[in-house]
């Protein structure tokens, strides 16, 4: 009877658990409201913050193109919830299916959402999806440390559909899949010819300092040339709101640029850390959301490599 008693507590108490789960996804509500930007092309714009357990992870943005065809998802966003609202708020638009969703990189807010959509229909460059096989376990499991109850039931899947660079037609929308790097080892920008908006993922950051986990702050720089020769009319970045101008592109150019230098001179002048998490930003970053934040962080993910630089140099010219 015991042994029964404490079967029957147990069943119960996992009962109040699924239940009180369940009435915390219903709070997890991300609003999301798609934006027209061109014929047949939406955008949701994510917030310019930190990840945290307020925003649930939506600082990013996501967009679809619907086409006869179908519908292209470009990113899924941060988690299980964000991709099934963003299902959902798709439906509410158009009752033809999603055929494609492409993940640009596999950084965790562009792709923890993909267990909402048919496997079937997930793609990537195969640098991104060999990220997600081998980093995606680690990032989900920092995701639920930063965004919390917003992340239930959320676990990393990576496309098996591999893209490679060059054209894509899809229901009349004349696309060109761009496959690029810098902010990651492999960054796919997405540019419809048809409407000229490009999607430009997080090669490109708008009003918000960018983040540099996987950069190669030289390839960077090579990707914004390319980007900026396309003659795009409208651009999505990936964090930030959506511009009819270049401006984000040069601004975010500006930024590695400073970034770069101000790290190689650290080091020439031998700097240590804590003394160039010291310096401050130029003025004219320091409207940037987060800058403050992201420019830590950069030097912790950045500055090692740049000392490493400098004493190899001096090693040479000491011999």
């Amino acid at each position: 009877m015991s042994i029964l008693s404490r079967a029957s507590r147990s069943v119960i108490a996992l009962f109040t658990l699924s239940w009180a789960l369940l009435l915390a996804a219903a709070d997890m509500d991300y609003g999301l409201q798609p934006v027209a930007i061109a014929d047949g092309t939406w955008v949701l714009v994510g917030r310019s913050e930190d990840f945290s357990t307020a925003n649930g992870g939506n600082i990013v943005n996501t967009g679809f193109i619907v086409t006869p065809a179908g519908v292209l998802v470009i990113d899924s966003g941060p988690s299980r919830a964000y991709g099934e609202q963003l299902k959902r708020a798709i439906a509410r638009i158009t009752d033809r299916p999603v055929t494609l969703v492409v993940n640009t990189h596999h950084h965790p807010d562009h792709f923890l959402g993909n267990q909402a959509f048919a496997p079937e229909t997930l793609a990537a460059l195969p640098g991104t999806i060999n990220g997600i096989h081998t980093e995606g376990g680690a990032f989900n499991d920092n995701m639920y440390r930063l965004a919390g109850d917003w992340m239930a039931g959320t676990e990393p899947v990576a496309p098996a559909k591999q893209l490679t660079a060059g054209p894509l037609d899809l229901g009349g929308h004349h696309l060109e899949l761009i496959a690029l790097d810098g902010h990651t080892g492999a960054d796919l920008a997405i540019f419809d010819r048809s409407t000229g908006v490009l999607f430009a993922g997080d090669l490109v950051f708008n009003d918000r300092a960018p983040t540099t986990p996987h950069a190669n702050l030289a390839a960077w720089q090579k990707a914004l040339d390319r980007l900026e020769g396309l003659g795009f009319k409208q651009l999505v970045p990936g964090h930030g709101p959506v511009a009819r101008d270049t401006a984000p592109l040069r601004q975010t150019r500006a930024w590695l640029s400073w970034l770069d230098a101000n790290l190689r001179q650290a080091a020439e002048d031998g700097l240590d850390m804590t003394e160039v998490l010291a310096i401050q930003p130029p003025a004219e970053f320091r409207r940037l959301a987060v800058v403050e934040a992201e420019y830590r962080r950069s030097v912790g993910q950045l500055y090692p490599a740049y000392e490493q630089q400098a004493l190899s140099r001096s090693g040479r010219n000491a011999r």
